[in-house]
């Protein structure tokens, strides 16, 4: 476990790796899967009991989704200490324990604070005593570092475990995640796009999507970031309504592939039958009866779904997912 160690305790010092969801934006999203939450254990594997939003959440509503048990493990990293022995000072690392709570009842009497224990170990996500919990669990909710971000969703598919956790959009385009994606097994839950976090009061100030509030609070924003899931919803099941005809002045062929071009999604043409590069977006409105994920285009060589480097009269695009439209006539 030391590289898993040491993995996690850099993603820990990476200040632009830590944000921490607000409460609203948990609750949002939540509200959308009462049911599938019904007699479920639900397990917040990156979240410290006492200050995670996901955590206060779930122990809330914890009757309103007729929970059946709640866990939540937090990450403590080893810090240095230093030892005075026979008068000689001596640097060397400390380990710390990571917490948990784990309840079956909430009732008026619950207290958190004294609820909380500790773990026998730091809480890393991949440690043993933590994929025991992560074996008895139905549900992962969660929003990881980040840089950990497919780490996490590969241990939760290697164990079969329904999941709504918080990612990058770039996320999935990933080896380890689009083929999932294309299989139509995991999707994109309801918010999609701008979210704002929390950020460590140490964290660098920066000219966009940065700024403290009222209380010295500091956050971020981000423009792409998404909810994963493989936990049902409606969205995923909605038709995209397509009002363009195909015009090959505007969905112009890549130079090196037969597929046109698709600048944004309402551009898709609703007459055109072959493979169309889209943004990675289209995730987002992507219903599985509507399209088929043929595969992707960024550099041509990332993995076996990765067909082509997208460029057009010699003009390198951005990344782009490849589809067809299967009602085009």
């Amino acid at each position: 476990m030391s590289n898993t160690n040491t993995n996690l305790h850099k993603a820990k010092k990476t200040r632009d790796d830590e944000f921490y969801t607000t409460y609203e934006t948990v609750a949002d999203e939540l509200s959308y899967y009462k049911e599938q939450f019904r007699d479920k254990i639900v397990l917040c594997n990156c979240d410290d009991p006492l200050k995670s939003n996901f955590c206060k959440y779930f122990v809330d509503n914890f009757n309103y989704l007729h929970l059946k048990r709640l866990i939540c493990t937090s990450y403590s990293p080893s810090e240095p200490v230093q030892t005075d022995i026979f008068g000689s000072v001596k640097i060397g690392f400390q380990s710390k324990y990571g917490k948990i709570l784990d309840v079956t009842k909430v009732d008026e009497s619950f207290d958190l604070a004294s609820s909380v224990g500790e773990l026998k170990g730091n809480g890393d996500f991949r440690s043993r005593e933590c994929i025991e919990y992560l074996k008895i669990c139905d549900i992962v909710v969660t929003n990881p570092p980040f840089s950990l971000f497919k780490k996490l969703f590969t241990l939760i598919m290697q164990y079969q475990k329904q999941f709504l956790i918080i990612g990058n959009q770039n996320a999935l385009t990933y080896k380890e995640i689009f083929p999932y994606v294309q299989n139509n097994q995991v999707w994109t839950g309801y918010q999609f796009g701008e979210m704002k976090f929390r950020v460590p009061q140490d964290s660098e100030p920066r000219s966009t999507r940065y700024w403290v509030d009222e209380t010295g609070q500091k956050w971020r924003s981000l423009g792409n970031a998404m909810w994963l899931t493989n936990l049902d919803n409606s969205r995923r099941h909605e038709t995209l309504k397509l009002i363009k005809r195909f015009d090959p002045e505007i969905h112009q062929k890549y130079d090196n592939f037969d597929a046109i071009h698709i600048r944004n999604i309402t551009e898709i043409p609703f007459d055109y039958q072959g493979i169309m590069g889209v943004p990675i977006t289209i995730i987002n409105r992507y219903n599985s009866d509507q399209f088929e994920i043929v595969g992707e285009a960024n550099h041509g060589c990332d993995n076996e779904f990765d067909f082509f480097k997208p460029t057009i009269n010699g003009k390198e695009t951005f990344k782009r997912i490849l589809i067809r439209n299967k009602y085009a006539r």
